[in-house]
Parts: structure tokens; C-alpha cells; sequence
């Protein structure tokens, strides 16, 4: 009888069947495949520079669905999902003195870009003893088929952009085969943990959430084939993107994604194929628009390294940051004075989620009126969002704060014009800051500059029941008395342009 040939495979952000290179690679390799997955106790300590939660609640709660679901997937395709709980430099290595040396011929996972990511494979392959396999998965553009070299990756996405659409490729999906390879003998996994088993605080959810979905590659090509072909909402994407009450007005994948519960190449030849059959339009475009923003901050997270999270980003840049702690406990608890940022701040706290629209203001708000430092929104970002992906994350967090890939330094947001475009009629603000509701129409985001009668016959008193705005910009002073709902139109605003557009998969967001 021959020797097997057992191939480790160590699954992190890539929590999906499909299109999954790795698994695959595993599969041709070896005749036992081993599926693996360590809940590190390093994602659930604190943050790097405020020691904020690292993985809050809300984002637990979709990663342990997400798990739980690939575990089902696996066991339907004649493997499973072995679980432990440590360091994978730790439980690697153990397993595989546990299978025997001689047995394992390759450990396989997912190439990281980021140091603590890079850190983690360096530690395997000095501990494991085996060959390690990396395979680039986490992009619709392949690594290899950039028609530049990494370090040479231009600094203005619009630059990126056209240079990949018209000299790169989209590689078609991989086969998975129906039937993994067996698992080896003897390894036997544990229970998907409870967020309090990893120490962790436990997820609620908000009935008011725009983000009603669980986690797993199930709920993702669901949401993929509603989103296309169940009500075509693909091809009035750029209309609707700026929504910010209910699920439907963008696409909702960035969460999938960052989780690797599914792959931007099923999301692009998904919408190819729609193309083809129904539709192609600016819309359908956008949504692959998108994805090369996420392509493109993945590269950047490469090119630049750690600088991704320097005070002066990855230019240097000396800024004055503040590191105001009662301004910023105001900002992220959402009681700044400031309706529109308030309303997205609670949301974020109460689901884990924030539109494309609210991403943008509150990081404007917090490093161009606040002057706080980036990275105290970025921390907070990473411990609070479900659709929290490293590369997205900081790298935006440098676009807004005019430290990163954004050719405009000075780009700043109007509060009071972004809530009067977007909510008109204030319905936004009134949903999550409930001491509102009886201000009626647009004057809800400028409260502190209604009358006495209208305020009192809401039940607000400025100061006790709303606090009076931390901070006023100047600017925001030619919209007062302006303020009556008539000035957006359906509550979506302006198309998106140069100046406007935000980033739908992931900040600036989904």
C-alpha cells in the first residue's frame, strides 16, 4: 500500500468551495486533503495603537457563520472543516506530528499581504517542516497578470483602473471537484465556539439593520442571484447606491467578500453573464468598478507595506492629529450634535454595518473637522464593521484623510449638505437618533438652529436630550434656513461623480 500524500489546507479569509485555489491545489496534490481552521487568539485581543476590541460582535457573529457554513459545504463534499483554537504556528506543526511527518507532503493556504498575515506564514514555514504552498486568491485581477509589477503599481486608482481594463484579464473560475479528497485518518474536528467561548462579547440584532444577512458562501450566491436575476436591482446599482434605509440599495456584498465566502471572480462572471442575458449598462459596470477599487487597495497594502498604518501614511505626511479621548467617545457613540453623523455612527454600533455615503462622511467629519487622528477611526472601523478587510480599511482611511491615493489632499464633506442630499426629509436621522422624531423634514440635521416652539413641542431640549454639535464648520452655515426637504431627490442625491463617488465594497461602502 502507498504512502499518502496528506495536503494541509489552511483556509483564513478565503471561507468559501468555490473558486477556492487553495483547496484545489490540495486536491490535485495530494490523495488525503486536510482543511483547516485556527481561531487565533491574536484576532480577539485589542488594536494596534488603542487597544479597541479587534474583532467586535457583530463581525463574530458573521465569521462563525461563515465557518459554520463552510463546514456543512465541505461535509456535503465528502470532507470537513477541522477547527482549532491557537496560533496556527502552534497547531499546525502539532497536527502534523500528530499525522506523521512523513505523511504531509505540502501546507497550502491563501497569500496575505499584510505584516501580521506575512508574520503567521513566515512562522509556518520556519515551524511546519513541510513545503509551503501560497496560492493568490483574493483578487478579481491575478497577481501574475497585472501588466506591471507590484512595486511599480501607480498611486491614482483612475490610472490603475485603465491600465488593467485594457491590458489585464479576468481569469475564468477554477472546478471544484465534487468529491474532495478524504480526510487522513485519525483528526477529528471540534465545535464551531460561541463568541463567549472565544472570550468575545455576543451579537444582537437590530431589527432597523440594512444589513439583515448571515454569513457563508450559502447566504452569499443567494444574495448574488437575488441581487442579479431575482430583481434585477444589478442594473439600477449606480442610482441606488446611496441609499441608506433598507437592504436592497446596494449590493451588500462587501461583508462575502472580505471574508472570503465568495470570490470577486464569481461576482464579475455572475455579472457578465447577466450582461449577456438581460443587460449591460452603467450599473452593471459600476458593481465591477468597484471590485477594482477593492483590487486596487490590496495592491497598495502590498506595494506600500506597514506605511498603511504610519500616522503620515504612505507618503509621510506630517499632520498635526489630535487624540482627543472625549471627542472621540463622542464620535463613535454617535453623539456628536451632529444628526447625519450620529445616525450613522449608532447604526454602526447597533449592526456592524454603515452605507457607502455614512463611511464617508464620519471619516471626513472625524479628520477634517474633528482633526482627530485617522487611525482612532480606522481602529474603531476595524473593531465595529462586519465587512472589516485590512487592506480596504486603512486604505481608505488615507484617502479620506488626504494621507493616501486620493489626488485631491483637500477633500472635505459638508455635513449639512451631504445629510440634505442624501436624507431630504430626515427619515435616516429620525430612525437612529430616536430623541428626533418629533423634528419634522430636513430641519432634523440643522436641530440646533430651530425655533424654540418647534423644539419644545418635539421633547428636545439642546444640552440634555441631544447634545449641541461638539464642533461647527463653517461652511455648513449657507444651508441654514434651507432645511425643508426639498433639496434631494427620492432621498438618493447626486449621481456619483469625481467628487462625490464613493467606494461600495467595503469603506465608503456597500
Amino acid at each position: 500500500m502507498s504512502k499518502p500524500r496528506v495536503i494541509i489546507c489552511l483556509l483564513r479569509n478565503d471561507l468559501r468551495y468555490l473558486d477556492n485555489e487553495a483547496l484545489l491545489w490540495a486536491h490535485r496534490q495530494g490523495t488525503h486533503v486536510l482543511p483547516i481552521y485556527c481561531f487565533d487568539p491574536r484576532h480577539y485581543k485589542g488594536t494596534y495603537h488603542f487597544s479597541l476590541p479587534r474583532t467586535g460582535p457583530h463581525q463574530l457573529k458573521f465569521m462563525l457563520e461563515s465557518i459554520r457554513d463552510l463546514k456543512s459545504t465541505l461535509q456535503k463534499h465528502g470532507s470537513d472543516l477541522i477547527l482549532r483554537q491557537g496560533k496556527p504556528e502552534v497547531i499546525v506543526p502539532a497536527i502534523i506530528q500528530q499525522i506523521g511527518k512523513e505523511n504531509v507532503s505540502a501546507l497550502v493556504l491563501q497569500k496575505e499581504v499584510t505584516d501580521e498575515e506575512v508574520k503567521v506564514e513566515e512562522g509556518l514555514k520556519k515551524s511546519c517542516g513541510v513545503q509551503l504552498q501560497t496560492i493568490w486568491g483574493a483578487t478579481l485581477y491575478h497577481l501574475d497578470d497585472l501588466p506591471f509589477k507590484p512595486q511599480r503599481l501607480p498611486d491614482v486608482y483612475t490610472q490603475f483602473r485603465k491600465t488593467v481594463e485594457s491590458q489585464g484579464r479576468v481569469r475564468p473560475l477554477v472546478e471544484m471537484p465534487e468529491t474532495l479528497r478524504p480526510l487522513p485518518e485519525g483528526v477529528t474536528s471540534e465545535d464551531v465556539p460561541t463568541a463567549t467561548q472565544l472570550g468575545c462579547q455576543e451579537s444582537t440584532f437590530d431589527e432597523r439593520s440594512a444589513f439583515p444577512f448571515t454569513g457563508g458562501e450559502s447566504s452569499a450566491l443567494a444574495r448574488l442571484k437575488s441581487y442579479a436575476w431575482e430583481t434585477d436591482a444589478v442594473a439600477k446599482y449606480k442610482e441606488t447606491r446611496n441609499g441608506l434605509i433598507g437592504h436592497e440599495y446596494s449590493t451588500k456584498f462587501s461583508s462575502w467578500l472580505a471574508h472570503g465566502c465568495i470570490s470577486p471572480r464569481q461576482i464579475y462572471w455572475e455579472i457578465k453573464n447577466y450582461e449577456s442575458q438581460r443587460v449591460a449598462n452603467q450599473s452593471t459596470y459600476w458593481v465591477i468598478f468597484e471590485l477594482l477599487w477593492r483590487d486596487y487597495f490590496r495592491f497598495v497594502g502590498m506595494k506600500y507595506g506597514n506605511k498603511l498604518f504610519f500616522e503620515g501614511g504612505i507618503f509621510g505626511k506630517q499632520i498635526p492629529w489630535k487624540r482627543d479621548e472625549n471627542l472621540f467617545k463622542a464620535w463613535k457613540e454617535g453623539r456628536t450634535g451632529v444628526p447625519f453623523v450620529d445616525a450613522n455612527m449608532r447604526e454602526l454600533a447597533a449592526t456592524g454595518f454603515m452605507s457607502n455615503r455614512g463611511r464617508q462622511n464620519v471619516a471626513s467629519f472625524l479628520t477634517k473637522d474633528l482633526k482627530l487622528d485617522w487611525r482612532m477611526g480606522a481602529e474603531w472601523f476595524e473593531s465595529m464593521l462586519i465587512d472589516h478587510d485590512v487592506c480596504s480599511n486603512y486604505g481608505n482611511w488615507l484617502y479620506s484623510a488626504g494621507i493616501g491615493n486620493d489626488p485631491r489632499e483637500d477633500r472635505k464633506f459638508n455635513m449639512i449638505k451631504q445629510g440634505l442630499d442624501y436624507d431630504a426629509e430626515g427619515d435616516y436621522v429620525r430612525l437612529w437618533v430616536p430623541e428626533l422624531k418629533g423634528i419634522q423634514g430636513g430641519q432634523v440635521h440643522t436641530v440646533w438652529t430651530v425655533g424654540k416652539g418647534i423644539l419644545e413641542r418635539a421633547g428636545v431640549s439642546l444640552g440634555e436630550t441631544y447634545p449641541m454639535p461638539i464642533v461647527q464648520a463653517p461652511e455648513w452655515a449657507r444651508h441654514f434656513g434651507k432645511t425643508g426637504g426639498a433639496r434631494a431627490k427620492s432621498g438618493r442625491g447626486p449621481p456619483p461623480t469625481k467628487q462625490n463617488r464613493g467606494i461600495d465594497f467595503y469603506f465608503k461602502s456597500t
